[in-house]
């Protein structure tokens, strides 16, 4: 299955914070979306792996995701070594996105700063063509995607691409709870974390509101993009459509 965006990201539930109102979008434009969880999130405090895993599921059924897997790399001590990039770079030939959604380059959980770099390092050397990988048995065609966009995740990062999620932004939020054993329940008698609260979803939209509110649209998601995109002219910032 080729995919148009590859999101790709530490923990389960990563994506669907920072970046789900995106994938809703395409995903209703009828583009193929797909997500790759890098580890289980099994050092979380609340919850085990395997609901992890069901949750993530849901999630992405909210979210009209294609396909979601589980790379199985070791929540917390996962490393940028050419093991893990070699995992990865499989993943990114199997599924041949033409853009990835990525971790942050610096957050405040060390995965996500070492996600993100992992990520965008697999994303280089899946193009090099002396790379070699293979999938049952079948050696995989080098593939680079256009792009690589990292996510805006707990620490604020000036964007400086924002994508307007207004439409999608209360199907985001529904895609984010499917995590009852992460985020804030009151019927729960798990231990309050600093995700676990009502403080913290409401932060979740409030932000997105301020990120659209710097583009003029009610809710927004936020980008860095190493690699400054080009255009064709200034009309494609006028007339979308154009692009």
């Amino acid at each position: 299955m080729k995919l148009h965006i590859l999101a790709i990201a530490a923990h389960p539930d990563d994506i669907e914070l920072s970046s789900a109102g995106t994938l809703i979008k395409h995903a209703r434009m009828g583009q193929a979306v797909g997500i790759v969880d890098l580890t289980q999130g099994e050092l979380g405090t609340r919850g085990t792996p395997e609901l992890r895993l069901t949750e993530a599921q849901n999630a992405a059924k909210a979210m009209g995701v294609a396909v979601r897997e589980n790379a199985g790399m070791e929540d917390g001590f996962f490393k940028n070594d050419k093991e893990h990039q070699l995992k990865l770079v499989q993943y990114i030939r199997k599924y041949q996105p033409d853009i990835v959604i990525a971790n942050a380059l610096a957050d405040r959980h060390p995965d996500h700063g070492r996600g993100g770099r992992l990520i965008a390092d697999a994303c280089f050397l899946a193009g090099l063509r002396k790379v070699e990988t293979s999938l049952d048995g079948v050696q995989q065609e080098a593939w680079r995607p256009k792009r690589v966009f990292h996510m805006i995740q707990d620490r604020f990062i000036e964007p400086n691409i924002i994508v307007d999620i207004s439409d999608c932004v209360e199907q985001k939020m529904e895609a984010i709870k499917c995590y009852k054993s992460q985020f804030h329940d009151p019927n729960s008698n798990e231990p309050i974390t600093y995700i676990a609260t009502d403080a913290f979803l409401d932060n979740i939209k409030s932000r997105s509101g301020l990120l659209g509110k710097r583009i003029g649209v009610s809710h927004g998601e936020g980008y860095i993009c190493e690699n400054v995109p080009g255009i064709a002219s200034l009309d494609q910032l006028l007339y979308p459509e154009l692009a």
